[in-house]
């Protein structure tokens, strides 16, 4: 009952927390970074790379992004806001006009990362993707599932993912200073970083980047007050970042940028 409640609180704060927009962002491709939205570049680059995307422009093959994801990858009834869908609005918009681009999402709701895992095969096979984009951790912290078994899981699945000839990208948890002292969340950032490490893939740390915007006060992650239009403004700050982040580990330079 307990990892019941604490679920349903993170996935809550999750959803509704996000920073506070400006009159502009309404355009669903605008270029410009919201002040709102702006992180230190360290949270947006990555040592490792995405060859498969890196080649994937280079030759004008389609690009193919496959979001697998909780509750928290959505914002219901306004799935053109949710993450993703700016994260493609994005890239779209960066990219050259002639390049394909399609991001689908796949929802694992309340699954552990070993759960998630086991149907990484079947779900590659069907949807052939360039990239995965694997947001995970939150579920198996509220579980308590053991860190090592955790780090295990996280391990078979971004192989099985390679294997199935994809780049990888891990996510981790979301930051969330209401449900912050409840749950033991540093095991699972720190092995999500160790297999990322192991496997030379980028992790997108979505919970230091929700962190610095909490802190520096762009947005209030703790305010029990919030509103779907809140939602909507977390998720075009995260999917900006994500964006930014995989044109970064792709190193794609201004011969494949649009502008």
């Amino acid at each position: 009952m307990k990892a019941k409640v604490l679920l349903s609180l993170v996935l809550l704060c999750g959803v509704l927390a996000a920073p506070q927009a400006r009159a502009g962002d309404a355009a669903p491709a605008a270029p410009a970074v919201p002040p709102a939205c702006e992180l230190p570049s360290y949270l947006l680059t990555s040592e490792s790379q995405l060859p498969r995307v890196a080649e994937a422009v280079r030759s004008g093959k389609p690009l193919e992004v496959l979001v697998i994801g909780s509750g928290s990858t959505r914002i219901p009834a306004s799935e053109d806001a949710s993450y993703p869908a700016r994260m493609q609005a994005i890239l779209k918009d960066k990219l050259p006009p002639s390049e394909a681009l399609h991001v689908s999402v796949e929802i694992q709701s309340k699954k552990t990362a070993e759960e998630a895992a086991a149907t990484f095969v079947k779900l590659v096979e069907a949807k052939r993707p360039t990239l995965v984009i694997w947001q995970t951790g939150t579920v198996d912290a509220i579980r308590a599932i053991d860190p090592d078994d955790f780090r295990g899981a996280v391990t078979e699945g971004v192989t099985a993912l390679q294997k199935a000839g994809a780049d990888v990208v891990l996510m981790n948890l979301q930051y969330s200073p209401r449900t912050e002292t409840m749950i033991a969340v540093p095991p699972y950032l720190d092995n999500m970083r160790v297999v990322a490490q192991e496997h030379d893939i980028p992790l997108f740390d979505r919970f230091a980047i929700m962190r610095q915007w909490n802190d520096q006060g762009q947005f209030d992650l703790f305010s029990p007050s919030r509103g779907p239009e809140l939602a909507k403004q977390v998720h075009d700050c995260l999917g900006r970042a994500l964006a930014q982040f995989v044109f970064d580990a792709a190193h794609l330079g201004p011969a494949q940028q649009q502008n």
